[in-house]
């Protein structure tokens, strides 16, 4: 599959599903309604995509065709609506879309304000303390030289301390803010699953929260899937075909060759390690039952409250962390250049 590059925000994106859901629920003929959206969005700066996908409904009568012929849009959403043609709840499938770009948004609003703050804090950390060692100490110095006061020894050797410790502190500072620039204009054109797997390396809890959004996005199309009437095995394919995350789409993998070895669907699951052990019970409770389709449905909804509540957690931990940190950094470096003065001055 040839990797997609989205030409609309998950903001916008939300709301160009809602739309879609919505002409489908009037009851509009999908070209007219499409022909009508487009219409409206003459004057946004995404005009262009609406009429290309307007004139795809048009000319093949499939949303799905009209989007995958357009790089800018998602991937995700492209399959996504493919699965909701081939099993007769496009509605359905957009208004889904439409709550998981809503958070998506959010969470990307969360992710760039957490960000942002003690990125912001680090370049005047690094602006005070470059203007505290190459202007003011040197200015201080001579002051100290002019007035024909001799520095101890001690004092020498603390301020010299406390100045290499500023500069220290000042690079390493500015390692950092660098690296997470670059981070992120990497991820701005077209590296992000790679600044992803770094960060996720880094940061093991958000190998975590990747691992419980896969989960999530499984069990949805399978639920989605199973309850249009399509056989498991179909409905694996195409999920296979929908997830971005390679490990996951490995998984489903598996699970798909687990069935062709004769294994029930719950022990497949269970072999790959895809959902936690409570919720492979659930799924074996209900391929007991013949309840698949509500169970992973269920399934769903639990690991997208979950992605929400652990990402408004480490948001709520790191922000404060970083503060802290920063203020302790500034702290030490003023006291390890500034007592050594005091002393000087107690001396005079």
């Amino acid at each position: 599959m040839s990797k997609k590059q989205t030409g609309l925000s998950p903001a916008e994106l939300s709301n160009f599903c809602g739309q879609v859901a919505l002409i489908l629920e009037a009851g509009l003929p999908l070209y007219d309604g499409m022909e009508t959206l487009a219409g409206s969005g003459q004057d946004s700066t995404n005009a262009d995509l609406y009429q290309t996908a307007s004139k795809g409904v048009t000319e093949t009568g499939s949303l799905y065709d009209a989007l995958k012929e357009d790089n800018r849009w998602p991937a995700y959403l492209v399959e996504m609506v493919g699965i909701g043609e081939r099993s007769g709840h496009l509605e359905r499938v957009m208004r889904g879309l439409e709550d998981y770009y809503n958070r998506e948004d959010r969470i990307r609003s969360s992710v760039i304000s957490a960000v942002t703050y003690p990125l912001v804090l680090g370049v005047m950390l690094i602006m005070i303390v470059f203007i505290l060692l190459w202007k003011v100490l040197p200015v201080f110095r001579r002051v100290l030289s002019s007035m024909g006061v001799a520095m101890t020894e001690n004092g020498s050797v603390l301020m010299n301390l406390g100045t290499a410790v500023g500069w220290i502190v000042l690079v390493l500072i500015a390692l950092v803010v660098l690296g997470v620039l670059v981070l992120v204009l990497l991820s701005r054109v077209g590296h992000k699953e790679q600044v992803l797997a770094f960060v996720q390396r880094l940061v093991p809890s958000l190998t975590r929260l990747n691992k419980k959004l896969s989960a999530s996005r499984v069990s949805s199309v399978l639920s989605m899937m199973l309850s249009s009437g399509f056989p498991m095995e179909e409905a694996l394919e195409m999920t296979g075909n929908v997830l971005s995350d390679r490990e996951a789409a490995e998984q489903v993998k598996s699970i798909r060759t687990g069935l062709e070895e004769g294994k029930t669907f719950a022990d497949a699951v269970s072999d790959t390690g895809l959902f936690d052990e409570l919720h492979t019970r659930m799924i074996r409770m209900g391929s007991a039952t013949g309840h698949e389709d509500q169970v992973l449905g269920k399934l769903s909804e639990l690991y997208e409250e979950q992605v929400e509540n652990d990402i408004t957690r480490l948001i709520a931990i790191i922000e404060p962390t970083l503060v802290a940190l920063l203020a302790v950094v500034i702290g030490a470096v003023l006291l390890s250049v500034m007592l050594p003065m005091a002393g000087i001055l107690t001396s005079l």
